[in-house]
């Protein structure tokens, strides 16, 4: 079964354009939890533009006490503190202990998310970073290109998990729609890594530029765990409402064309 785990970001992206606390983070919370969602994702940046070190803390706090929900965090290891409050990916990492954290090797000043780590360099930092989280209990995903060498080496690099990158899959499939050769030979792709990736004993997951069109396809990869979506999923309850579009994408994720 793959689980949907929603990605506040954009939330505390519109909050953060006024003064107060609206909308709220851990209202968001409930309201994708309440529908669905067994997952709560957060990518904290450096420049604080939407999640803050605050939101993580309260997060933590409001998902202790909330049964079978796990809280992802996702980001950049390397991202040290920076003078503007931002304490560093390990420090919120090792005070949080979530259940998941997702590494992605964005810079501090990228838009989003757009590549998966290069692991056939030198990344002995990354390395002694995965035994840091292990140590306070979380799972460790890596955000990867649907690329064999690299999945391989994520294994070696002690990742429980990995993160398909989904952005090349979901262009195509805009571009071309889904019956097109192309969009099938891009999906058969992801389903072999996938499967490479479940054979080596790592976790599958997915991750970017996912909505309700293009991620039934990937209900066809049995091995799939986990879906990690907040874009589309913002902008759809913008027509929807939040709790809506919530119960959509889990619809999609099971079956049911409801």
């Amino acid at each position: 079964m793959t689980i949907l785990s929603v990605n506040l970001n954009k939330i505390a992206l519109l909050r953060n354009s006024r003064e107060g606390d609206e909308p709220n983070i851990i209202e968001a919370a409930k309201i994708a939890i309440s529908n669905g969602a067994k997952g709560i994702t957060v990518h904290p940046r450096s420049d604080q533009r939407h999640i803050r070190p605050q939101d993580i803390i309260v997060l933590t706090e409001f998902l202790r006490e909330q049964a079978q929900i796990e809280f992802n965090i996702e980001g950049n290891p390397l991202a040290k503190p920076n003078p503007n409050g931002y304490p560093g990916f390990s420090h919120l990492v090792c005070t949080a202990k979530p259940e998941q954290v997702t590494l992605v090797p964005d810079t501090e000043n990228q838009l989003t998310s757009d590549h998966g780590w290069d692991l056939t360099r030198d990344n002995e930092e990354l390395a002694d970073l995965i035994l840091l989280y292990k140590s306070v209990g979380s799972r460790i995903s890596l955000f990867m290109d649907p690329d064999p060498e690299q999945i391989t080496l994520a294994k070696k690099y002690g990742a429980d998990r990995i993160e398909l990158y989904t952005g090349p899959f979901a262009k195509t499939l805009k571009e071309k729609g889904i019956h097109h050769k192309d969009s099938r030979k891009i999906f058969a792709l992801y389903r072999e890594m996938a499967t490479l990736a479940n054979d080596l004993g790592l976790g599958v997951n997915a991750g970017h530029d996912l909505n309700t069109l293009n991620l039934e396809a990937f209900r066809e990869i049995d091995c799939l765990l986990e879906v990690s979506i907040g874009h589309a999923l913002i902008n759809d309850s913008l027509t929807v409402g939040l709790a809506q579009a919530v119960r959509m994408y889990v619809n999609v994720l099971n079956g049911d064309k409801s």
